[in-house]
């Protein structure tokens, strides 16, 4: 079962992130100078009284929430196959159907970055806290019975994890706010999924997307030995950028529901 991704808009998409930090002012505590006292006349005492109050502490920051850090064990990269139960965690969800790059598949991959991008500093202006938004991520729920079923007709959902505070909400505002701004897309279509995939066997393949079948082979082996069986959906993370990294070191995850034969 093959299902490569090499989405050219992977860099296009983080580029377009805006630099929302505002510049932080640092300011100098003036020292007051002291009154000279006068020859024959004591100083006065709201001289002793003036000393420089303490600059009061600013607040620390709040440290930013990182999610893979957070859902760690369901992000180890082994070399070798082993058997994990990851946690249901919520993700910014979209779905369609058409070839890996096509047309629909960038436009969609757009919109959930920009989706996941507004959120994101939407909530951080609103002093709400801040969080680092983690890896795209694909299922491929829809492809046929093997890898020469079309790219044209493959089927994919792609995610990106997300805190669990995030509400539909946040959603709505996102895409009012991108609409203003003439840039909605189809960021409508972008939603929140909770999911739970169960037991899955997972490794980390280090090379091109089009040899994930040699992993995959690798990984069914492994799951029969176990006595356990692949269902499910296909999953893939990517550490990677296709677009900066060569082929034959790309890093994605690959992981698969298993069940018992």
């Amino acid at each position: 079962m093959k299902k490569p991704l090499k989405s050219k808009s992977l860099a296009a998409s983080k580029a377009g992130k805006s630099s929302a930090s505002a510049a932080r002012k640092s300011g100098k505590p003036v020292a007051l100078k002291s009154s000279k006292s006068v020859k024959g006349t004591a100083p006065a005492k709201a001289d002793k009284a003036a000393k420089p109050a303490k600059a009061a502490k600013a607040p620390a920051s709040a440290e930013k929430l990182d999610l893979l850090k957070v859902h760690k064990a369901a992000y180890v990269t082994p070399s070798k196959p082993v058997l994990l139960t990851p946690k249901a965690a919520q993700y910014l969800v979209v779905e369609g159907q058409g070839a890996p790059g096509g047309p629909v598949f960038e436009a969609r991959l757009g919109a959930l970055y920009s989706m996941a991008f507004t959120i994101k500093m939407s909530r951080k202006f609103a002093g709400k806290g801040d969080y680092a938004v983690s890896k795209l991520e694909a299922v491929y729920p829809g492809i046929g019975d093997g890898p020469g079923t079309p790219r044209e007709q493959w089927c994919w959902k792609l995610m990106i994890l997300s805190p669990d505070f995030l509400a539909s909400s946040d959603l709505e505002a996102a895409v009012a706010l991108l609409t203003k701004r003439g840039k909605q897309g189809d960021a409508a279509l972008v939603r929140l999924e909770r999911i739970q995939e169960g037991p899955c066997v997972q490794m980390l393949h280090v090379g091109p997307y089009d040899r994930e079948c040699e992993t995959l082979a690798v990984m069914e082996a492994f799951a029969k030995s176990k006595g356990l069986g692949l269902s499910g959906f296909f999953h893939e993370i990517y550490f990677s950028d296709p677009r900066r990294v060569e082929a034959d070191k790309l890093r994605t995850l690959i992981r698969h529901p298993v069940s018992p034969l």
